[in-house]
C-alpha cells in the first residue's frame, strides 16, 4: 500500500479482517496497491473523487478516513469546504451537514488561514 495507515484505520482494518481476511486483502493488493496508483488521475484528485463519492453516498466512517487522505493528497481544507458546498445540491443538505461536521473533526477543529 502507498501510505501507511493511521492507528485507528489500522485498528478497523485489523477487525475487518477478522471477518473477512480477503476484503482486506483485496483493498490492500488491488484498491491501494493498483487502483490508486494507477496514472490516469493524481492522487489528489482521486482523493476529490472519492470524499465526493462518500459524502453523497453517507458512508461517515470512510468519508473521516479520506478527509484526513486527502489533505496529505494535497487537497486544501479550503477546496473540501467547496467540495461539500457543491456536493450539497446533489446529494442533499443532510450529507452535507454530516460532512462539514466530520470534515471540521478532521482539521482539529480549526480553520485555514
Amino acid at each position: 500500500m502507498a501510505t501507511t495507515a493511521s492507528p485507528a484505520v489500522a485498528a478497523a482494518r485489523e477487525k475487518a479482517r477478522a471477518v473477512s481476511p480477503k476484503l482486506i486483502d483485496l483493498t490492500e493488493k488491488v484498491l491501494f496497491g493498483d487502483v490508486w496508483e494507477r496514472p490516469g488521475l493524481s492522487k489528489r484528485d482521486r482523493s476529490l473523487i472519492t470524499v465526493a463519492t462518500l459524502m453523497a453516498t453517507y458512508r461517515p466512517e470512510q468519508l473521516r478516513v479520506h478527509i484526513a487522505r486527502a489533505l496529505e493528497n494535497g487537497v486544501t481544507r479550503e477546496e473540501l469546504g467547496e467540495l461539500i458546498t457543491h456536493v450539497a445540491f446533489y446529494a442533499g443538505w443532510p450529507a452535507a451537514m454530516t460532512a462539514a461536521t466530520i470534515a471540521h473533526d478532521v482539521f482539529g477543529g480549526q480553520q485555514e488561514r
